[in-house]
């Protein structure tokens, strides 16, 4: 069972936060269980935001500049690149897909920036630590 899993058991299909009323009697749950319960939510509410991928600024504006689709496959192709990363010690990464180089913040889980594949054979990439392929 994985951190998505148990927000989703904390929160009924609406997306809204279960209440402390058991559904089955109609009874207040024992405090001890809300704080469990509180506890629980904050901590999961945590990982996911740890896990989250964000783009900046930067890459959003050139994303759209340049024409880029960033698609679900392109951002689970990123997660897993930045995962891979970081256990090898990666910080300022490059990672080439099949659509786009992408400048990551390994540490900070950010796209810093992101160029078309086709137009990176004239560019210089510094500052770099680690480069991730992606076929």
């Amino acid at each position: 069972m994985g951190i998505t899993d148990l927000k989703s058991i904390l929160t009924n299909r609406s997306g809204k936060a279960t209440s402390n009323v058991n559904a089955k009697n109609n009874q207040k749950m024992p405090e001890h269980i809300n704080d469990f319960k509180n506890i629980l939510e904050k901590r999961v509410d945590s990982e996911i935001a740890q896990d989250e991928l964000k783009l900046s600024t930067h890459a959003k504006k050139r994303l759209e500049e340049r024409n880029l689709g960033f698609d679900g496959n392109e951002f689970l192709k990123l997660k897993d690149a930045i995962g891979k990363l970081k256990e090898k010690g990666g910080h300022d990464s490059l990672v080439v897909t099949d659509k786009a180089a992408y400048i990551v913040d390994v540490d900070k889980q950010t796209v810093v920036t992101a160029i078309d594949k086709n137009d990176m054979s004239q560019n210089v990439f510094t500052k770099i630590d680690s480069t991730y392929f992606i076929n």
